[in-house]
């Protein structure tokens, strides 16, 4: 196997002598190791820097190596995993490749097979990503058990749509610019007695007043310059079935006004004309604004608000859900890979690492346009960190040692020094990565912007 990269292995066994041993070994082959002595210690190091494959013991005293490998593939799928096993415990290493372990070794170790198995789990899972959760294909886009997204909160917001979807309920989706509230609204409307019927979904932020009032109730022929004919709106379009108000925090008073209307008569005039049309429509609304605020300011309508606000749906940002990057880069690359008519199949665990300490600003929107410009840029089997941008490989690329602490501080000296010198040597060690230094320093990300706050560096 040709080597060009250094592949780095972490290594776990609580026997010290084999711990040594295997070290020797497997440096004399070309590769960089890490030793650690327990699973705990394992999903540390996982969490702290990328390794290229790991080879684990199954049994540890203080967390097992099925454990172990448990949440390594929770935190990180694309990293391979070796587990070495006695004769005693092959019923357990049968337990950890269902867990998703590559392979297992077992002891007393042939040296020649490690050699070639290392070799072998380096070389195809640059071509095939153990990742249990994304082996089957959607079956319909819109599927409530196939939105993306293992973390709590998506979860928690899956099960209300399983709750709200049948109902006739308004509901006011809530979250910030590229959260997918648009999929959640379709996830409604698909999941609903009105699904044989349109979803009609309306940017009120796209069109001016005057154009979003045609755009949405219609027009008399003659009503304006350009009105040629009568023109049916997206309310009409939409009966029966469901309007998609997005970014809705965006229209004027006037517009809030006839919105509310219509959600209380369901009734519309076409612009230029006196008859009163019955709409049978479900509505749903967006917005990325904080439309009690909006409402406090006197820039939305409070009756508007609270007619839309049946139900809240609140979408979370990509920050706060990191257990779903993994689950929607596999996603998006499956996607864009068959777009793109190219066999590329997993990312490299440091790409995935990058993806993942990456705080995404523009949420799963910015997530999705990486992966897909990563698979355009690619000319070998797999994604690195080659094809990422530089505003997720810089602030990586910073931390000089992914193992790096604070370093120790003196003692009679006040407890905010000590406390400001540790988050901000944390901060520096992070590269500037917020939701990795309140994870490391277990805090809060609020906690953490208030300090920041308070030394002036936020």
């Amino acid at each position: 196997m040709s080597n060009e990269k250094l592949f780095h292995i972490l290594v776990v066994e609580d026997d010290r002598s084999h711990l040594k041993t295997l070290k020797t070994i497997i440096t004399s082959w070309g590769y960089k190791t890490t030793e650690v002595d327990d699973g705990t210690k394992a999903v540390q190091h996982v969490r702290e820097r990328p390794y290229d494959l790991i080879l684990m013991d199954i049994r540890m005293a203080e967390m097992s190596g099925i454990e172990a490998l448990k949440q390594i593939k929770e935190y990180n799928p694309a990293i391979p995993i070796l587990i070495m096993t006695a004769y005693s415990s092959v019923d357990s290493a049968v337990e950890a490749l269902k867990a998703g372990a590559y392979d297992y070794l077992t002891k007393p170790l042939d040296f020649d097979v490690l050699k070639l198995t290392l070799e072998r789990a380096l070389e195809h899972t640059s071509l095939k990503v153990e990742n249990r959760d994304l082996k089957d294909k959607l079956s319909a886009d819109y599927d409530l058990k196939n939105i993306v997204g293992k973390s709590k909160a998506m979860k928690d917001l899956v099960d209300m749509l399983a709750m709200i979807a049948p109902s006739e309920a308004t509901a006011l989706i809530t979250g910030e610019s590229g959260t997918g509230k648009e999929l959640i609204a379709k996830s409604i409307h698909h999941n609903s007695s009105r699904k044989n019927h349109p979803l009609v979904v309306v940017n009120c932020a796209a069109l001016t007043e005057t154009l979003l009032e045609s755009e949405l109730f219609g027009h008399e022929k003659g009503s304006f310059t350009g009105a040629d004919k009568r023109r049916e709106g997206r309310f009409m379009q939409a009966n029966k079935g469901t309007i998609f108000l997005d970014e809705i925090g965006e229209t004027s008073a006037m517009m809030q006004a006839k919105l509310l209307r219509v959600i209380q008569e369901r009734e519309i005039q076409r612009v230029g004309g006196d008859e009163t049309l019955n709409v049978d429509v479900r509505i749903l609304a967006a917005t990325n604004k904080n439309l009690g605020e909006e409402v406090a300011k006197e820039r939305f309508r409070e009756d508007l608000y609270y007619r839309l606000n049946v139900v809240t749906l609140d979408v979370p940002p990509l920050r706060e859900r990191q257990d779903d990057i993994p689950l929607l880069a596999q996603h998006f690359l499956k996607k864009y890979a068959k777009k793109n008519r190219k066999r590329v199949k997993v990312f490299s665990p440091l790409a995935m690492d990058m993806l993942l300490k990456y705080e995404w600003p523009g949420n799963v929107r910015e997530l999705e346009n990486t992966v897909e410009r990563a698979v355009i840029l690619l000319t070998g089997d797999n994604i690195t960190e080659k094809e990422l941008a530089s505003n997720i490989t810089e602030p990586y690329s910073k931390v000089s040692d992914w193992v790096e602490r604070p370093k120790p501080v003196a003692a009679n000296r006040p407890l905010e020094d000590i406390e400001k010198e540790a988050i901000l040597a944390t901060l520096e060690a992070t590269g500037g990565n917020k939701s990795e230094t309140a994870r490391r320093l277990k805090i809060n990300r609020k906690t953490l912007h208030n300090k920041l706050k308070e030394y002036g560096v936020d």
